[in-house]
């Protein structure tokens, strides 16, 4: 039992807990995930199923796009919905315009400090454990980038709230670019709701329910991978791939897929004169 599956996550439910449902559904225990989403929002997640779970690295580092409902006026303690109030500013003055500009500045390389309510580590201990004591440690801002950011829906008021299409790269926050802009244009603000629309080559269009995930239906492990150059071999290299020997340079920069006669081999990569797996999927070899 080895693929992908493309889940459409319910809202109140961590990835993980996804993950726990499609394992007792399926009765495989080798089950991960690619980029985690908060509970509260929905949207693609994509399962590795058995010897997948290998590529998982491979399909986090694709680039996400989002859909954020963001209602300006409030800052929460999370920087979404589930968290306390800390903030209420008269959002009223705030045109479309305004909008306009504050969103396009934040367009391109940024600084982003992860929230408390984070899975990110702070001297070994995940952000949100520390956050549960009501703790509030220092953090080191991240750097990442805002591929585009368009807005797509705007509602001025007290609370004003717009709707933003969100591309971004791995490890972006979306809550946080939400309570940023708010911040920019004076007021605060947060995200209402999120729903991740697109996964690197994976659409919302591809994603099933979690029903429909647990009973099955896998795709091929090459779907996983579909963002990469692909590069084909025959019987005698696929074998020499399986077993860790270098074969012959693909000639292409970073990591590319191996594709023998039964399916994905490896991702390899060039080093030098030769061609190296660093992860290999068919046959037993880790």
């Amino acid at each position: 039992m080895d693929g992908i599956l493309v889940v459409d996550k319910p809202a109140g439910m961590t990835s993980h807990d996804v993950v726990s449902v499609v394992r007792r559904a399926l009765d495989e225990r080798r089950i991960g995930h690619a980029g985690t989403l908060d509970p509260d929002a929905t949207g693609v997640l994509v399962l590795g199923v058995g010897r997948a779970t290998r590529l998982m690295r491979f399909i986090e580092v694709y680039d996400k796009e989002y859909l954020a409902d963001v209602i300006l006026g409030v800052e929460t303690a999370t920087q979404d919905s589930s968290g306390n109030v800390v903030a209420e500013t008269d959002a009223s003055a705030i045109t479309r315009g305004d909008l306009d500009r504050a969103v396009a500045a934040m367009v391109g390389e940024i600084e982003q400090m992860p929230p408390m309510v984070s899975a990110v580590k702070v001297g070994g201990e995940r952000l949100y454990r520390k956050a549960r004591r009501g703790e509030d440690v220092p953090r080191v801002p991240r750097t990442v980038t805002v591929h585009s950011m368009t807005v797509e829906r705007f509602g001025p008021g007290m609370r004003a709230q717009a709707r933003l299409r969100v591309r971004c790269s791995r490890g972006t926050y979306v809550r946080t670019i939400a309570h940023d802009l708010g911040r920019a244009l004076g007021v605060g603000g947060h995200v209402a709701t999120l729903r991740r629309v697109r996964v690197g080559p994976f659409a919302e269009s591809d994603a099933v329910s979690l029903e429909a995930a647990s009973a099955g239906g896998l795709r091929p492990m090459t779907d996983a991978v579909a963002g990469y150059p692909r590069r084909t071999v025959d019987a005698a290299e696929a074998t020499a791939v399986v077993h860790g020997k270098p074969i012959a340079p693909f000639g292409s920069e970073g990591p590319y897929a191996v594709i023998g006669p039964a399916g994905l081999v490896a991702m390899s990569e060039d080093r030098g004169a030769e061609s190296r797996p660093i992860c290999v999927v068919a046959g037993g070899s880790p």
